[in-house]
């Protein structure tokens, strides 16, 4: 075993000692998927689950952008495709469905609504807080931006998306 000279070894100074750095727990965690050319995300908390594309019943004199209805365990759920309203659909079929629910008023049952992905692009752990200022200000359902794989992403807000998407269903 060869022994290098006390001289050739790195000296550190007082001022070269480097504290370790302390590493945040990721306090937020979302569900990111793309719909349309779009980008979006929802806190997991909201989100029920996430399921291939249904069979969906079609609604008589509906607006373009919902899709239809759906029963999830003898709930009936409407879809909505984001990136139909936005005119950012390209003419694929979306593939999967993400089941998002919020809390209504007191004593009423959570509401449900299935939103139209065209890719899952899976649950994103951060502590980073969403990007408010940078939102796009004509977009009344989206409530920040996350930063995702060099990207951004659209937080969406559930409560203000039935103002974005009025349908009597939600």
């Amino acid at each position: 075993m060869s022994r290098v000279p006390m001289s050739m070894k790195p000296q550190l100074k007082k001022q070269d000692h480097v504290e370790p750095r302390e590493e945040r727990a990721p306090d937020s965690q979302y569900c990111v998927f793309r719909c349309g050319r779009e980008r979006y995300c929802l806190s997991v908390l909201e989100v029920e689950e996430v399921v291939s594309w249904p069979v969906l019943s079609r609604m008589p004199l509906a607006p373009p952008f919902l899709k239809g209805i759906f029963s999830l365990r003898g709930v009936i759920v409407p879809v909505l495709d984001i990136a139909y309203r936005e005119e950012r659909r390209s003419d694929a079929q979306p593939s999967h469905l993400v089941v998002a629910a919020w809390r209504g008023d007191a004593g009423r049952d959570p509401l449900r609504v299935g939103l139209a992905a065209d890719e899952m692009l899976g649950a994103f752990a951060t502590s980073e807080p969403l990007l408010v200022e940078e939102a796009p200000r004509d977009a009344v359902h989206c409530r920040g931006l996350l930063r995702h794989d060099n990207r951004l992403a659209l937080a969406l807000d559930l409560r203000r998306l039935s103002e974005a998407f009025p349908v009597p269903v939600i």
